[in-house]
């Protein structure tokens, strides 16, 4: 069977981003699981790749489900030390399981799928001259974000909800801000789970695209 390494900016195990991947895989390949801060404690993360002021700022999980928040610059050497990981280990497919930018991340000779490129031109077509809303997990990522949409010529609007935090209102809110300026609205973290699409969608009565799950269907076509 074939196998798909799924590459987390946090720590493996993902439960709530793996079953999505998996429901499209249907049997088909073993998902093997990796993590930049496998092997770091919370206390490690914070001391040695805490975002600087100004500093591109991402966010991920502790494989206890407690949030991080990172710098790009430390922890990017981090993800290519695990792809260079996993390609040894014979993985011949890479997802990345994040949607923020990484620029130089490279593989000797694996597929390596990173949805900073795939999904701003997907959903570009899919929306056309509809108005996109897009939700990100932290608030400094409303502007660093921004650019991979207008590439593509997307102008968006932002709101702000994480999904690391166990509280259903600021996806409520995020989503009331943005619906009476998009026609769509994309959630920008592969962390984001269906129940975060279901409620986004009800509170806002829009489309919702769900990143992972774009990813997982686009994934599934190269098995």
């Amino acid at each position: 069977m074939q196998k798909i390494g799924m590459l987390t900016i946090g720590q493996a195990p993902r439960p709530d981003a793996a079953p999505i991947l998996e429901r499209q895989l249907a049997g088909r390949a073993q998902l093997i699981q990796a993590g930049a801060l496998d092997g770091m404690n919370r206390r490690q993360v914070e001391d040695e790749l805490a975002p600087r002021e100004g500093e591109y700022t991402l966010t991920s999980r502790l494989s206890t489900g407690e949030p991080v928040v990172m710098g790009r610059e430390k922890l990017q050497p981090l993800l290519q030390e695990k792809i260079d990981l996993l390609e040894r280990a014979g993985i011949r497919t890479i997802l990345l399981l994040c949607t923020g930018v990484f620029p130089g991340l490279q593989s000797a000779s694996a597929l390596l799928l990173e949805p900073d490129r795939i999904l701003p031109p997907v959903v570009r077509a899919m929306v056309g001259e509809r108005r996109l809303g897009v939700l990100v997990p932290l608030e400094e990522q409303k502007e660093s974000l921004r650019h991979k949409y207008e590439a593509v010529g997307l102008k968006p609007v932002f709101a702000a909800a994480s999904p690391y935090v166990q509280d259903p209102e600021p996806f409520r809110l995020a989503a009331e801000e943005l619906r009476g300026n998009a026609d769509v609205l994309l959630l920008d973290c592969m962390g984001y789970t269906e129940e975060a699409r279901t409620l986004v969608s009800r509170a806002s009565d829009l489309p919702v695209v769900l990143s992972s799950a774009l990813m997982a269907k686009l994934l599934s076509e190269l098995i």
